[in-house]
């Protein structure tokens, strides 16, 4: 199909400005990355293989705090393409899950459950942002094993993960250690904001 991405994104800052009030606008300075995830949700496999964007993979996008990164993720819900829906969530938000109802969490957030989450497709947002808990006495690093879970159904089945971060590469090793941070790499297209994008909050 054929998109208009100047209605489209005229389109996203009105529901923006529904959803979050008549201060938010889309920046000319973010544009460029806006619509590289226009034309990944949009399926355009011609603009996506022109900016190296593999529409099989997930996405990571990385900036600092108060970016956008949140607020551009729910936005995409609202014109992602069949194939490209995804069911949203936050990390915080799994590692309360895993503190009520333990390990089955990880089955939660892999395969999903019919009823609740029947998406294949999810996004979790502010990773880094859990701290590692304990249920029953026994510590885990939720978001690790849930992160190496869906990479195993990446490989099966095509399913895919986004994510966003405000924490570096290195970081992302530090916290979750080389192998999550290797099929992170492998199951996921950066897109990434300037370090020194303006905080819009």
């Amino acid at each position: 199909m054929n998109y208009n991405y100047n209605q489209i994104l005229h389109y996203l800052q009105h529901k923006g400005q529904e959803k979050y009030g008549s201060q938010f606008y889309i920046r000319k300075t973010d544009v460029p990355l806006i619509l590289q995830l226009l034309y990944y949700f949009t399926n355009n496999e011609e603009k996506a293989k022109e900016h190296n964007i593999d529409l099989n993979k997930g996405l990571m996008l990385s900036g600092p705090i108060g970016c956008g990164k949140t607020t551009l993720l729910e936005l995409m819900k609202l014109i992602a393409v069949p194939e490209k829906k995804y069911f949203f969530t936050t990390a915080r938000e799994v590692s309360f899950e895993f503190i009520q109802d333990g390990y089955e969490v990880i089955q939660r957030y892999s395969k999903g459950i019919p009823g609740l989450h029947t998406k294949r497709n999810f996004a979790f947002d502010d990773l880094g942002t859990e701290r590692n808990l304990k249920y029953y006495g026994n510590e885990c690093n939720i978001m690790a094993e849930i992160l190496l879970s869906r990479y195993e159904l990446f490989i099966a089945h095509k399913f895919v993960t986004h994510i966003t971060t405000n924490l570096s590469a290195t970081e992302l090793e530090d916290y979750y250690g080389n192998r999550v941070r290797s099929r992170l790499r492998n199951m996921c297209n950066l897109i990434f904001f300037d370090k020194e994008a303006v905080d819009k909050r």
